[in-house]
């Protein structure tokens, strides 16, 4: 059998606590379990927004690599910076696909820019106006088809190649001057890996 132990008395000097009231008690138990839930409901709410956003992005990644042909929109930058093409301002209605294999990557690009634009973008490649060449058809048969692209018909089609020594892109570049003050420019940027 155990002893017991002698129980100690309180401090003489410390009075001693009054009873704790019901609506002192409530207040205090909303207080913690506030806390509680604040401390397991904002990191919970936290991983759910960043599990939503993360899912999004591999969608949108997903759509656009899963494209096969042009979208509307600019290029990455990462891409432009890659195939040097430095799209205007203004461009209306932009439109790229990029295709990649081991041989040969691509970039197609259409815009529609003004006069302005036009030289700018020339310019960007290191090339000018006069040397677009009327009625040349720049872009080959197997690019239109991959890009959906038809240079038919009367429209003044005007073209020029402007080939770099490689790793630099060789660029493909047809443009419908049938609006002069607006012409649409298609593009094909190709470089080896």
């Amino acid at each position: 059998m155990t002893a017991a132990l002698p129980r100690q008395a309180a401090p003489p000097d410390e009075p001693r606590r009054p009873a704790e009231n019901p609506g002192h008690k409530a207040r205090r138990r909303a207080l913690t379990l506030l806390i509680i839930g604040l401390l397991i409901g904002i990191p919970a709410g936290y991983l759910v927004i960043s599990a939503n956003q993360s899912r999004n992005s591999g969608k949108d990644k997903e759509a656009k690599y899963a494209a096969t042909g042009l979208t509307p929109g600019l290029p990455s930058k990462l891409q432009r910076r890659l195939y040097q093409v430095t799209v205007p301002h203004p461009a209306d209605s932009p439109a790229s696909y990029e295709t990649n294999n081991w041989k040969t990557s691509r970039l197609y690009v259409q815009f529609r820019t003004n006069d302005a634009g036009l030289d700018a973008f020339l310019e960007s490649m290191g090339t000018r106006r006069e040397k677009l060449r009327k009625g040349d058809i720049a872009i080959s048969a197997r690019d239109q088809k991959v890009s959906g692209w038809r240079f038919t018909g009367t429209s003044p089609w005007w073209g020029l190649t402007h080939a770099q020594k490689n790793p630099a892109p060789t660029q493909d570049v047809v443009v419908n001057m049938s609006d002069p003050k607006n012409p649409m420019v298609y593009l094909v940027s190709r470089t080896v890996p």
